[in-house]
């Protein structure tokens, strides 16, 4: 297989380019207009500048060259295994490690445990959102195999979201809804997403449109109900100890 490494690299940093000059255009206008920071400090923003510039572009160009052409051949050589039901277990290992490593997972937890002082420990929220997103992808290759309608899954677990946010404690309501959007971040979309549709594409009878998206909503549903039974079981704590 002759991979280039940067073919379209060119284009990729022309994106790139384009979605930070706005944001750049924004800061230097609340610099000179609101902010007015120190020279050494604003030099030392631009500078950090140019390294966020290039690891978008270096990322973006590693998902397109690595992570979606192996994701997609990875789920399509699992799909057509006779014992294709191991696309479930393997499912559920990917979205456990793929949370467990996202950046933005860890700082959620790093904020929580910070406001809460201590009180929701970083692990317990790790362990939590791993296994919640593990689940809901296991769920979805399920869902795939059997050809269930998504709205089968999206409604009811909604419907049980929000009947536990009556019995979750209210700080663990916030966390959670924001954990939904944590979780979807670029190790899950880049990686586990390209695993689904590969594996719809060869399917017999599954549409890679139908049957191979969704995964990334039950993924944003996982960790809000994984939150949500983390409040109830802090909620039982305090009758537990007396």
């Amino acid at each position: 297989m002759n991979i280039k490494v940067f073919a379209g690299f060119g284009h990729v940093m022309l994106e790139v380019g384009v979605a930070l000059v706005p944001l750049l255009a924004f800061f230097l206008f609340f610099q000179f207009f609101v902010l007015r920071l120190p020279a050494a400090q604003l030099l030392n923003i631009l500078k950090g500048l140019v390294p966020t510039f290039f690891g978008l572009a270096l990322f973006l160009q590693g998902v397109k060259i690595g992570f979606f052409p192996v994701g997609t051949e990875m789920g399509a050589k699992l799909a057509e295994l006779h014992h294709n039901w191991l696309l479930i277990p393997v499912g559920f290992l990917l979205g456990f490690v793929a949370t467990f490593a996202e950046p933005a997972v860890r700082i959620l937890n790093l904020e929580v445990e910070k406001t809460s002082s201590g009180s929701i420990p970083q692990k317990v929220m790790l362990y939590t959102l791993s296994i919640g997103v593990a689940v809901s992808i296991a769920v979805s290759m399920a869902r795939m195999l059997l050809g269930i309608p998504l709205w089968y899954i999206i409604i009811p677990g909604y419907l049980i979201a929000l009947i536990l946010i009556r019995y979750s404690r209210q700080n663990f309501t916030a966390i959670a809804f924001d954990s939904g959007g944590v979780a979807t971040g670029p190790m899950t979309v880049t990686f586990i997403m390209a695993v689904s549709v590969g594996a719809a594409g060869v399917l017999e009878g599954r549409d890679p449109l139908l049957d191979g998206f969704g995964m990334i909503t039950l993924v944003a549903l996982a960790p809000i109900l994984a939150v949500l039974i983390l409040g109830l079981l802090f909620n039982r704590k305090p009758r537990d100890q007396s």
